[in-house]
């Protein structure tokens, strides 16, 4: 599928193509809608056909055994019962993609592999969409850094990233049909969040206006967009990245973890910062609301504090600087996309079923997010990174101290001895 973009550099690359209309290829083509057994054989067919055509996009793995031609992993895959989901759980599958995508080359126009993406997301398969979704964190990551960190010596295209993202967009502009997402606030004049009094205090006005309730706008109306503009990037990746929470319960665990270091990278460099929360505050005293009658203050806390001055001035004179070193990857976080990112690393954090790597990976994560934030006094970032370090702390803790008890329950049977359950004693009662 055609997209009609043209190439040219990253930062001219998003007002100079078009993009075709999307409206139209969200509509399912299936004209056997009413058959459910032909409906679950074509879902079969198409999911095939793309993971074959896949299959030809993508350079010939270099895995072999004995050094002639091996089974193609992805081949393997069409052929089993549900051939998307099994290509959205297949780890082999995601390195190859992954690796095609990383490439220098990858994310222009006639990139086969975007065009993939993009014909593949268009489609009515609700599991070929959860496919494309897994390697958006990947996608972003290598648009954002291109973006905001170009190649001087040979700049790219980068229209076939574009194409996904805003295809992305605008099923999600659908969705919402122009109205804004909002939520409703509790009101806290009342004596409960879920009842009302039964006898209500009589007021002192004989007619009171009745309380209106209190709506919370979390997201804007979407517009409609053509084309990646630099003023709408931010909204176009946050809410392409939204996409992806609405599924993350169905996103298997590499793309979790890809987008948690994805997310400590574009805060920026590590930073004492990130290791407030984990220091127990020893230099505070609980009486007299928290002064003691003579306060002395010593040498070394003078100097420590210099330090810390110091070394925070010489951080923040980094973060402006224009000099980006290998190893920083920083990019500019508005609130549009800090938002569904911290949504996101909150269900990586918070998740039961979440892997340990997943949730240490998104505890620095939000970590360094919180570092980024306090250096860029950016009010709600701070709020919102540092709820989730305390939740994090709060669930470790709690966690720790679960498997303490274990142990000291274990430990304190006689193992040799095997535990019998008593009987239920029987009590007489004479008359």
């Amino acid at each position: 599928m055609d997209f009609h973009l043209r190439g040219g550099s990253p930062s001219s690359s998003s007002d100079d193509h078009r993009y075709p209309n999307n409206n139209s290829s969200l509509q399912p083509t299936n004209g056997h809608s009413s058959d459910p057994m032909h409906s679950w054989w074509e879902s079969i067919s198409k999911a095939r056909s793309r993971i074959h055509l896949l299959s030809s996009i993508l350079p010939p793995s270099s895995d072999d055994g004995g050094g002639g031609e091996g089974e193609d992993p992805l081949s393997s895959l069409a052929d089993t019962d549900r051939p998307a989901r099994s290509l959205l759980i297949s780890s082999a599958a995601y390195t190859s993609i992954s690796a095609a995508l990383s490439s220098p080359s990858s994310g222009s126009g006639e990139d086969p592999l975007c065009h993939w993406l993009y014909d593949t997301y268009l489609s009515s398969d609700p599991d070929l969409r959860l496919v494309v979704l897994s390697y958006l964190p990947l996608i972003s990551s290598i648009y954002l850094h291109r973006i905001h960190h170009p190649n001087s010596d040979n700049p790219l295209s980068l229209s076939g990233f574009e194409a996904v993202l805003l295809a992305l967009y605008s099923s999600e502009t659908k969705a919402r049909n122009g109205k804004p997402v909002t939520i409703s606030i509790p009101d806290l004049t009342q004596p409960s969040l879920y009842h009302t009094p039964r006898n209500p205090n009589k007021p002192s006005n004989p007619n009171p206006k009745p309380s209106k309730p209190l709506i919370g706008v979390v997201s804007l109306p979407l517009e409609p967009q053509m084309a990646v503009k630099s003023t709408k990037r931010a909204c176009i990746v946050g809410v392409a990245l939204d996409c992806y929470y609405k599924q993350i319960s169905q996103m298997p665990i590499w793309s979790k973890f890809d987008f948690c270091k994805f997310a400590a990278s574009w805060a920026g460099q590590d930073c004492p910062c990130t290791s407030d929360f984990d220091r127990k505050p020893e230099h505070f005293i609980e009486k007299n609301n928290g002064f003691e009658n003579e306060t002395n203050v010593g040498l070394d806390e003078i100097e420590y504090v210099a330090d810390r001055v110091g070394s925070l001035d010489i951080e923040v004179h980094n973060y402006s600087s224009s000099e980006v070193g290998e190893d920083d990857v920083r990019i500019p976080l508005p609130w549009e996309l800090l938002q569904p990112v911290l949504r996101i690393l909150g269900h990586c954090l918070l998740g039961p079923l979440n892997a340990d790597e997943v949730k240490d990976a998104a505890s620095m994560a939000v970590r360094r997010l919180y570092a980024r934030a306090s250096h860029d006094l950016v009010p709600q970032a701070i709020l919102a990174t540092r709820s989730l370090i305390q939740l994090d702390r709060r669930a470790r803790e709690a966690a720790n101290a679960a498997a303490a008890m274990v142990v000291s329950s274990a430990s304190g049977s006689n193992a040799n001895t095997p535990s019998k359950a008593k009987k239920p004693e029987i009590l007489l009662v004479s008359k």
